[in-house]
């Protein structure tokens, strides 16, 4: 996907309502989004109407390891409704990026992050329930310990699909990739 075509997607915008905003005919937007490079004016007028630098709009096209931020969302908020099964907030992420064929760093980071936080929580939910034992609490323990878990997993994947909807980038993010 061209830069310029991935800003004007991103402001929800036809090319046809790019070309009546910019003044720059449907014609040469397609041109430009199909790869040709645009002129000076051109660049000018398609700048200003989207609100970039011109800059911008000479980057590179988006290399197709990146994925979109609409994917982005799908693939954090899948997780979500399997945050009580650990294995499934795995595998319906990883399920998704493989039948999209997206294995950007970004899509990698959020099954990251699942892999890491199902290994975390479950080593968590171990220890509590050699604390519990130790410690003669209650029956109620072990139960705030699992809502304890979902929630804050919850909260992970709802933070950074908020940020990616906002930013474009996530929220959380581990300084490695486990895949």
């Amino acid at each position: 996907m061209s830069k310029l075509k991935h800003i004007r997607e991103r402001r929800n915008l036809t090319q046809e309502e790019l070309s009546d905003v910019s003044g720059v005919s449907v014609r040469t937007i397609q041109r430009i989004e199909s790869g040709a490079e645009p002129s000076g004016q051109t660049r000018k007028l398609l700048s200003k109407a989207l609100g970039v630098g011109s800059e911008k709009l000479l980057s590179l096209p988006e290399t197709p390891n990146e994925a979109p931020t609409s994917l982005l969302k799908v693939l954090s908020m899948s997780a979500l409704p399997f945050a009580v099964i650990p294995p499934a907030n795995i595998l319906i992420p990883l399920l998704i990026m493989a039948v999209k064929k997206q294995w950007s760093s970004d899509a990698r980071q959020i099954l990251s992050i699942q892999i890491v936080w199902t290994i975390g929580s479950a080593i968590f939910f171990m220890l509590a329930a050699f604390v519990k034992k130790g410690l003669f609490l209650g029956g109620n323990f072990m139960l705030l310990i699992m809502v304890f878990l979902v929630l804050a997993n919850v909260g992970i994947v709802l933070r950074n699909t908020v940020e990616i909807d906002r930013k474009g980038k996530l929220f959380f993010h581990l300084g490695f990739n486990l895949i």
